[in-house]
């Protein structure tokens, strides 16, 4: 039997040759461009995954929990950066993890600055001022020099914190809609980091780094005076990535299968058994259209290009509606399978919780169930 036809039910899978040729090829450009690269493992939460990143040298990683900061270290991971504001209410976490490994974490305010000098119970733990550069998520605005030096004042004056620098995640590049604007705001947040070290470096704070990442611009274009690179999608790349030019769809490395349930001709949609709870939620727009995945066939033992004219239209909890061109929708037939290239790898992995290989092995993630 062959592995599309044991498939039962949604089922993430994992092209191996693909992901570990992401990898490969963003350690290339790091190391020709002599850059530190600490990749994000938020993307695939797995620890067999990690050591396809390790096979190429690499040493350091971000998360973006708690949770996933001690699976990890778990599994021999001994310098983590948490790329997400310190979370008070779990100090006790935050210490014992900073008293057993290489810990770094975020701040952006005096704050949690302080509550951390009197409650961290560790010394010296690596520190990063989050510096908001057009994302508009966290993080101080890079405008504010004033507030960003007093910060670092009061890090430096911390001896629970070591103060490495301005970190920053340039997730606006995500709304790009060609690889030019990409690289174009991209540059962006790399002068406003070089311009807020400029300023701190004028006040007596000299040597501190710049840690940057996204996958986009990491993809896509020259990293420039940065010190650290931080992407994470890439070794997956999504649909949402083709859109904006970050990838080739031949470098899509998952791709969720689904089967077919219902067709209906009038309004040219068949209904896959694959909702919200699959795919996530996360979608963008092609002519005030929501997609929430690109679609393609089986081809051999992988899966084709994305079918032109395609997309998962709308998601309820366990339904997927699919618009499809009449040639293609007239091939399809219930109980078959199709595959969902999905809009936000990181989140459709968060909910599917493991993954199935194309050579048939399961690889269990942070979330697994067993």
């Amino acid at each position: 039997m062959s592995l599309f036809t044991s498939i039962k039910k949604p089922t993430l899978l994992l092209d191996e040759q693909k992901a570990r040729a992401n990898i490969h090829r963003m350690r290339l450009k790091v190391n020709q461009q002599g850059v530190h690269f600490r990749p994000h493992f938020k993307t695939h939460q797995s620890a067999v995954i990690g050591e396809w990143f390790r096979e190429e040298g690499v040493d350091c990683i971000t998360v973006s929990s708690i949770d996933m900061a001690f699976y990890f270290a778990r599994h021999g991971w001994q310098d983590i950066t948490i790329a997400f504001p310190v979370n008070l209410r779990q100090i006790d976490e935050i210490s014992m993890l900073a008293s057993t490994i290489k810990l770094g974490l975020l701040v952006e305010s005096r704050e949690t600055i302080q509550f951390l000098s009197k409650n961290l119970a560790a010394t010296s733990t690596n520190t990063w001022i989050k510096i908001d550069t057009g994302a508009h998520r966290t993080g101080l605005p890079w405008q504010q020099a004033d507030a960003i030096t007093q910060l670092a004042r009061e890090i430096q004056s911390t001896p629970a914190l070591h103060l490495c620098g301005l970190l920053t995640h340039a997730g606006n590049t995500y709304s790009a809609t060609s690889p030019d604007e990409v690289c174009r705001r991209y540059g962006e947040s790399v002068d406003c980091l070089l311009d807020v070290r400029q300023k701190l470096a004028a006040t007596g704070l000299a040597s501190l780094e710049i840690s940057v990442g996204d996958t986009p611009g990491s993809s896509l274009c020259d990293f420039g005076e940065v010190d650290e690179v931080r992407p994470g999608n890439f070794v997956f790349y999504d649909s949402k990535q083709l859109q904006v030019g970050s990838c080739l769809w031949s470098d899509i490395a998952v791709a969720a299968a689904c089967p077919v349930v219902a067709k209906h001709a009038d309004r040219q949609q068949i209904v896959i058994y694959g909702g919200a709870i699959h795919l996530s939620s996360e979608l963008w727009m092609i002519d005030n259209q929501p997609v929430y995945g690109l679609v393609a066939l089986p081809d051999g033992k992988s899966w084709s290009e994305p079918l032109t004219g395609a997309a998962v239209v709308s998601l309820s909890q366990e339904h997927g509606l699919v618009k499809l061109a009449e040639k293609d929708f007239n091939r399809i037939q219930v109980g078959d399978l199709i595959f969902v290239l999905p809009a936000h790898s990181c989140l459709t992995v968060q909910a599917m919780r493991e993954y199935l290989t194309l050579d048939g092995k399961v690889i269990g993630t942070l979330n697994s169930k067993s």
